[in-house]
């Protein structure tokens, strides 16, 4: 996607065809700054801290690390270590977990001296395939809010709702709800975008809003608790969220709040759709709400918030009194009975284990 004047996508290889370089999204939306990377702790650090976030994008730049770990240490060891450390970082995305275990395949069947090699290779490729993958997406989303468009006569705009930040910051490139949107404004559909603010890290405000600006998609930032009253007057066409891993059977597991915004859309008759790729699915797990595990993180993320101060300074500010405690859950469920379809690079799908299974049979009949 465009920055200014140059594409991006938002992790690469640097020009010495080894280190690996990232947009720090901690900066978001006030500066717009690149990180180089250059060991597996360098990496696993901007994992755990979030200067690389969301599901596809972990899995990308989880892989890299590994590339990273074995240009240092290709052994056996190395291998285990690599693993241990990076699958530690974040709990609930599955896609951290795909991509460890689709590089460690790799390597594993080769010589020591060529692991480092092939490690870079396969990053390399999940990084290509998340693009594909994405774009994809978002040509079978866009039928989705093209569809929207045609029922209200093809008149006035199509009203989106999203939440928290599943677009081109949280992939490789495109996205995958915001892919969709992407497409559709593209297509010169009058699309415009409700962006939660997504508390507490406030990613829909900060990072949706930033790169929905950035390709002139209009749209308007809202309080995560306004979702259900512009349902109920009839401003919110359409639900489009991401996932950070989604059950065989159509569980839907995303940042926290999604769950009451399914709610509020079925209860206002508003669809409620996922987009997600294939890696984000998880074969192994039927029960969202018994087996995925939900990650819980500091809670000054609660109690504190950054912002810019009118000397353009970016600072901490307190939120809460000091002696009140506060809890931090990142991710909800969403069962499968509140989501109104799942949105895959394969196409448009039922939230359920027969929907999934038609559109990936492969994987469906492996576990």
């Amino acid at each position: 996607m465009r920055v200014g004047e140059r594409r991006y996508r938002t992790i690469w290889l640097a020009d010495d065809g080894w280190s690996v370089e990232i947009i720090d999204q901690r900066r978001l939306p006030h500066t717009f700054v690149t990180e180089r990377l250059v060991s597996l702790a360098e990496a696993a650090e901007a994992i755990r801290t979030m200067a690389v976030r969301g599901a596809p994008l972990i899995g990308a730049a989880a892989a890299y690390g590994f590339a990273l770990a074995m240009r240092a240490d290709p052994s056996d060891d190395g291998i285990a270590a690599a693993r241990t450390t990076l699958i530690a970082t974040r709990p609930t995305a599955v896609n951290l977990r795909w991509a460890v275990d689709e590089v460690t395949t790799v390597v594993r069947q080769l010589p020591a001296e060529r692991r480092a090699g092939a490690a870079y290779r396969r990053a390399g490729e999940i990084c290509d395939e998340d693009v594909a993958i994405n774009a994809a997406i978002g040509d079978h989303g866009c039928a989705l809010i093209e569809a929207a468009w045609v029922e209200k006569g093809r008149a006035g705009r199509v009203n989106v709702l999203t939440h928290c930040n599943a677009g081109w910051l949280a992939t490789v490139d495109w996205g995958t709800a915001l892919a969709p949107v992407y497409r559709a404004h593209d297509a010169g559909i009058p699309v415009h975008v409700w962006a939660d603010e997504t508390r507490p890290r406030n990613q829909g405000a900060a990072l949706t809003a930033w790169e929905l600006g950035r390709h002139g998609v209009p749209h308007t930032v809202i309080v995560d608790n306004a979702g259900g009253h512009l349902m109920q007057r009839g401003l919110v066409d359409l639900c489009l969220v991401g996932t950070d891993r989604t059950t065989r059977a159509g569980d839907v597991c995303n940042k926290i709040g999604t769950y009451l915004k399914a709610l509020a859309a079925g209860d206002a008759g508003v669809p409620f759709y996922v987009a997600l790729p294939g890696p984000t699915i998880d074969w192994t797990i039927r029960d969202g709400l018994r087996e995925i595990p939900i990650e819980e993180r500091a809670a000054d993320e609660v109690t504190t918030i950054s912002g810019r101060d009118a000397q353009g300074r970016i600072v901490n500010v307190g939120l809460t009194p000091e002696a009140s405690p506060a809890a931090n859950y990142a991710f909800d469920v969403t069962p499968a009975r509140l989501v109104s379809a799942l949105i895959t690079e394969r196409g448009v799908c039922a939230a359920s284990e027969e929907g999934l299974a038609g559109l990936y049979p492969e994987r469906a009949t492996a576990v």
